[in-house]
């Protein structure tokens, strides 16, 4: 009821303001407009994740006791089983509220390895929200949902995983609550994934499916661990979180070797867009420490199989971790406490972590695919040349730019729908590193796609 007072003021405002032209009555106008639509621009912004449901998923999930990738799955009320079978159910009631919105599965096989000897069944429950223009195009957010002890055996004792990967589980299932809400071009896929202490084979598992079923990845955001803000050492951080990005490509570039893009791979460039989007977003509240390596040291997550695969993919993780909280059986010993437990989370921190993967989503699945290709020339040379292949649907071109001994891009321009290259006098190809992105018509960027492979000169060549 109060939009029609509010527009009917609006349009009186400006109705006096077109036809009663002094300046002090401009400048009336002009305050009256402002303080009219400063609410209604409030209503009209998408609401921000929610501490209290993030507080509630992760409650739930503590509540099925273990969720170890070898509990039970036939109790109604504890281990694996029915921990996925409450997720799919949450998915249901976001599918519901947004009309039929989400494609809920669950999808499985069976796994064998050192953590499970005697096999296992693995199965990922997955929200599969289609894209309006690009459906084939996807953006995964995804966390694990099984949990275990100091023993990656005990499938029995209470295991409740609150910090990993409750975190991150519950931050899947509140993006889904809040993005079903909107449509995008792009398909953005929920997934809940199960067996990643056991051998990430839940990611495995997606991985394996994107491929099967032909989906062009253009990001995965892997959340694991992502609730804490008190580390082992003391420190509370509760404004940053790192993200974990691949450098040198695993998969699908042998010619990365000698062309400089060690910082510029599909995964690097994705880590790129999550610290620019949250740099042009000060309101989230966090910044991005992009960590120029897969994953901690000697450690991995779900986002490992899809750089094996050669799609895009990163691993939030919170600034500074509390191994005390990783990994342990519930317990005190000489006055230091241990587990996983749901009272060491930081709802608002997690809350803000949601809040940046559902803006690098938005983003992503609002913006044309990226670049197929981007070549240069301009050996021997003080002048270069940026071409790129077209992108359908795209709207222009973001042509970026930095000297070679930098990390971020530091100079663009833009170009029309029409432009498929660019010229830039006086930028020296060899002291330089370009890119290329998309944009839409809302001035959405997709990922930036790296210059290309020097062509080597020929052999006897003196240059």
């Amino acid at each position: 009821m109060i939009f029609v007072p509010q527009f009917y003021l609006l349009g009186y405002a400006l109705f006096r303001l077109v036809h009663r032209g002094g300046s002090g009555q401009v400048v009336a106008m002009k305050h009256l407009i402002a303080l009219i639509l400063a609410p209604l621009l409030i209503a009209a912004a998408p609401p921000g994740p929610d501490p209290a449901a993030l507080h509630k998923s992760i409650a739930a999930l503590v509540g099925f006791g273990t969720r170890h990738t070898l509990s039970t799955t036939s109790d109604p009320a504890r281990g694996i089983g029915a921990a996925r079978r409450w997720v799919a159910a949450e998915f249901g009631k976001a599918g519901t509220a947004c009309g039929g919105c989400l494609a809920i599965e669950t999808i499985g096989d069976n796994f064998t390895g050192p953590r499970a000897p005697d096999g296992v069944r693995v199965e990922d429950v997955i929200a599969i929200q289609k894209g309006t223009a690009d459906p084939e195009r996807v953006i995964i957010i995804q966390g694990h949902i099984d949990s275990r002890v100091n023993d990656v055996m005990d499938a029995t004792s209470d295991a409740p995983g609150a910090n990993d990967d409750g975190s991150g589980t519950a931050l899947v299932l509140e993006a889904a609550r809040l993005m079903s809400r909107e449509r995008f071009a792009a398909t953005i896929v929920y997934a809940v994934l199960s067996g990643e202490e056991q051998g990430l084979w839940g990611g495995q598992l997606l991985a394996r499916t994107a491929k099967a079923r032909g989906w062009k990845v253009a990001a995965v955001l892997n959340n694991d661990i992502v609730g804490n803000t008190h580390g082992i050492g003391g420190e509370h951080i509760d404004d940053l979180v790192r993200v974990f990005s691949e450098g040198t490509q695993l998969a699908g570039n042998p010619g990365q070797r000698g062309n400089g893009s060690e910082d510029d791979s599909p995964s690097r460039a994705l880590a790129k867009a999550v610290m620019r989007i949250a740099a042009s977003q000060p309101g989230i509240g966090l910044k991005v420490a992009a960590m120029r390596r897969p994953d901690r040291f000697q450690r991995g997550g779900d986002h490992i199989p899809f750089l094996e695969a050669g799609y895009p993919a990163v691993r939030f993780s919170e600034a500074t971790e509390n191994y005390d909280r990783q990994h342990q059986s519930i317990r005190t010993e000489n006055g230091r406490r241990y587990g996983d437990t749901i009272d060491y989370v930081d709802f608002p921190y997690l809350a803000r972590v949601t809040a940046l993967n559902i803006a690098v989503a938005r983003e992503l699945a609002s913006a044309p695919a990226a670049p197929a290709s981007v070549t240069i020339s301009g050996a021997v040379s003080d002048d270069t040349k940026v071409s790129w292949e077209g992108v359908a649907g795209a709207a222009g071109y973001r042509v970026r730019w930095r000297r070679a001994d930098g990390f971020a891009w530091s100079e663009s321009r833009d170009m029309p729908a029409a432009a498929a290259s660019l010229d830039l006098p006086n930028v020296n190809i060899d002291d330089h590193f370009f890119g290329v992105s998309a944009l839409s018509a809302g001035g959405q960027e997709s990922l930036v796609v790296f210059g290309g492979a020097a062509r080597r000169p020929p052999v006897g060549s003196t240059r």
